[in-house]
């Protein structure tokens, strides 16, 4: 055996990474690092939901670097094959929804019912989507549920229901589904100045009557009783976002309340954006579906806050201008970002206004109706698929 250093440095350059690119299929794998790099530069630069996109991005780069062995090996899975198995088994989602529900006031859904309207009008998105990927691109009807579920603007919803039904194109619609809810403030502004009047957006809105603790406390119980006892498999969402909030406002659990919303909400966030980003292999995520899936993504968004701003419409018609429509765009469960972009548009059209606490309503709505939507999906497609 030849032991020269010129040797020694050929073996170990041939058995390198670098040798990997040179491959057949390597050059996937360089590209894919690239997106990785633009995902990261997006998530630290511009900002755009860093604490997912940075784990998602750098779970990506790991994954296609070759031969890192980080997803598997000959002798043994890899650290992020293991760490996959938390979405696989359906554990951080919920957890998720969990930390969510614990830094969420339903405060302002609780003291106008009427905000749960418009956050299921926001959901017309996922099921025009859900069509229009069946009947214009013929995904599968598992695959279109999918994409479908990216319009309720909900990550850990979305990654939920593609684990499940369509896991293959988890890492296209993981991302996908983070990507614009990062670029609501982009998304969502000209469609709602379109469909709203300018006179409509200067509506400044009455304050809130105060909710009572009593009322904050039943909340919780009550919605997740009558909402799983309706669509039982939205239990792991629904159950663990009414335990979090439960959690905030009963006032006796304030260490679970402060584990929940810091110490596991920031450890189930980098397990699960780095498993998701590993699920982006170059062979499965290069190819023209996951362009249709972005775009089906996109439709489903904006279809979504257009139908949030039609309802808002409605109610201010109905209430004779005393709702300001641009809440109706925050129907989407992107929390608490889509009801600060309501709050920056009223703004924008008369200084005095104040929206946020109004718009936070349908927001909190939203989530409530994309886990809604997601269980109706999970019941619904096996029985058409089987």
């Amino acid at each position: 055996m030849d032991f020269s250093f010129t040797a020694v440095l050929g073996k170990i350059l041939g058995e390198s990474g670098y040798a990997g690119f040179f491959m057949d299929g390597g050059w996937k794998n360089l590209l894919m690092i690239l997106i990785a790099f633009v995902l990261l530069y997006l998530g630290i630069a511009k900002k755009f939901e860093p604490l997912l996109l940075v784990t998602i991005a750098f779970g990506m780069l790991l994954a296609n670097l070759p031969f890192s062995n980080m997803i598997s090996n000959v002798d043994n899975d890899g650290l992020l094959h293991w760490l996959y198995t938390g979405v696989k088994l359906d554990i951080y989602p919920p957890l998720i929804f969990m930390g969510v529900g614990a830094m969420t006031d339903f405060g302002p859904l609780i003291a106008r019912p009427s905000s749960l309207i418009l956050g299921a009008a926001a959901q017309f998105g996922i099921f025009t989507a859900f069509l229009g990927s069946l009947l214009i691109f013929k995904f599968p009807v598992n695959v279109a549920a999918a994409i479908g579920i990216i319009g309720g603007a909900d990550g850990p919803t979305a990654i939920m229901v593609t684990s499940k039904l369509a896991p293959e194109y988890l890492s296209a619609i993981a991302i996908a589904a983070y990507s614009y809810m990062a670029l609501i403030p982009m998304i969502q502004p000209p469609i709602m100045r379109l469909f709203t009047r300018k006179k409509d957006r200067q509506i400044r809105m009455t304050q809130l009557r105060e909710v009572s603790n009593t009322e904050k406390i039943v909340f919780p119980i009550a919605v997740a009783t009558v909402v799983i006892l309706l669509l039982p498999d939205t239990a792991p969402l629904i159950g663990m976002l009414m335990l979090g909030n439960l959690f905030h406002v009963c006032g006796v659990t304030a260490r679970l309340d402060e584990t929940v919303q810091n110490a596991l909400m920031n450890i189930v966030t980098i397990f699960l954006g780095l498993s998701v980003g590993a699920t982006a292999a170059a062979d499965t995520f290069l190819t023209w579906q996951t362009l249709e899936i972005i775009l089906m993504g996109l439709v489903a968004f904006a279809l979504s806050t257009f139908g949030g701003v039609i309802f808002g419409d409605i109610m201010c018609w109905i209430s004779k201008g005393k709702i300001n429509p641009l809440i109706g765009s925050a129907g989407v469960s992107a929390v608490p970002m889509a009801a600060r972009v309501a709050q920056i548009e009223g703004q924008k059209e008369n200084p005095s206004n104040f929206l946020l606490m109004h718009a936070m309503g349908p927001n909190v709505a939203g989530v409530i109706g994309s886990a809604a939507a997601a269980g109706f999906f999970l019941k619904l497609v096996p029985m058409l698929m089987g």
